[in-house]
C-alpha cells in the first residue's frame, strides 16, 4: 500500500511523453482524414499539377534550403557557447537577412537597408527576451 503514494520520475526521458503523445494522435488524425477523404485525394492530381507548375520554385526551394541549414546549423553553433542562446542569435540574423532578400521584389540599397535593420533588430530583441525576461536558453 506505500508504494501507492509514491511517484518515480525518469527524468532523462521525461520530456518525451508529450511529443510522443502529440504525434501519435497527428498520424491517427491524418489516417482518419485519409481514410474519410480518399476519393478527393485521390482526384486532386490536377489540382497539384496546376500548383506546382504556378509557384514560385526559386522561392519555394530556397526558403526549404535555407530553414533546413538554419536548424542544422543552430545547434553545433550553439554548442560553441553553451546555454547562452548564442547559436539561435548567430544563425537567425543570417537567416531572417537571406529570407527576406529571397522574398523582395526590388533589390536596391532603399529596401535592402530596412530588411538588414530588421534581421539585426529583431532577433537581437527575441535574444534578450528570453535570455534576460524569461531566463529561458535558447539553443
Amino acid at each position: 500500500m506505500a508504494d501507492l503514494f509514491q511517484v518515480t520520475v525518469d527524468f532523462d526521458r521525461s520530456h518525451l511523453i508529450f511529443p510522443r503523445l502529440i504525434g501519435i494522435i497527428l498520424l491517427l488524425l491524418g489516417a482518419a482524414i485519409a481514410v474519410s477523404h480518399r476519393q478527393a485525394i485521390l482526384n486532386s492530381g490536377r489540382m497539384w499539377a496546376q500548383t506546382f507548375g504556378a509557384m514560385d520554385k526559386p522561392r519555394f526551394i530556397g526558403t526549404l534550403i535555407l530553414t533546413v541549414i538554419y536548424f542544422l546549423l543552430m545547434v553545433p553553433v550553439g554548442d560553441l557557447w553553451p546555454n547562452t542562446g548564442l547559436g539561435f542569435l548567430i544563425c537567425s540574423i543570417p537567416f531572417v537577412a537571406l529570407i527576406s532578400i529571397l522574398y523582395m521584389h526590388e533589390r536596391d540599397a532603399r529596401s535592402l537597408l530596412p530588411a538588414l535593420i530588421v534581421a539585426v533588430v529583431g532577433p537581437a530583441l527575441v535574444w534578450w527576451l528570453f535570455t534576460y525576461v524569461f531566463a529561458l536558453t535558447l539553443p
